[in-house]
């Protein structure tokens, strides 16, 4: 008997103890504050959203007023369509806001920072933020340095050139 009432308290612990992970990674995640908050959706038109990912952050001024819900490629114009959910609370968010995606270090997470207009009216819900600056890619910058270099035509004239006419004019002195 004793040895039931043993496996009950260790069983009881562990049960305990997994439920306190869970809320743990609930809270770190971020995951429990998106369920409760209302929000409203927009979205926006990238050219490349290069490693945007869904549950992004969406920032103003750094501080976080959304997520990324949804990415995906708009057959017609064949831009990366990317839908966003707003806090209720930021309602003040002019329609000529410029978003663009950012990188949060050098080779950290990405997610859309938005600049707020001056217009007067705001976004609601179902609104589409029509400024956009895509994401910046590293190798796609790598790339044209290094492609640049490589074109880049050494210039031996001038070098040859004015070692020539200095040498010259040495010659006539004498």
């Amino acid at each position: 008997m004793r040895i039931k009432s043993l496996e009950l308290l260790v069983g009881a612990f562990l049960l305990l103890a997994f439920a306190a992970l869970t809320f743990l990674a609930l809270q770190v995640s971020g995951l429990a504050s998106e369920i409760s908050k209302p929000s409203y959706h927009v979205h926006a038109m990238f050219q490349n959203v290069g490693g945007l990912t869904v549950r992004a952050k969406v920032t103003i001024a750094g501080v976080t007023v959304g997520r990324v819900d949804a990415i995906e490629l708009d057959r017609k114009t064949q831009l990366a369509r990317v839908e966003m959910s707003i806090d209720k609370q930021v309602d003040d968010i002019s329609t000529d806001t410029v978003a663009a995606i950012l990188t949060a270090g050098l080779l950290g997470e990405k997610y859309i920072g938005l600049t707020p207009g001056a217009d007067d009216t705001y976004l609601k819900d179902g609104s589409k933020i029509e400024q956009t600056q895509s994401s910046l890619v590293l190798e796609d910058l790598i790339g044209k340095f290094l492609f640049n270099k490589a074109t880049e035509a050494p210039k031996a004239g001038n070098g040859g050139t004015a070692a020539g006419t200095s040498a010259g004019t040495a010659d006539e002195a004498f």
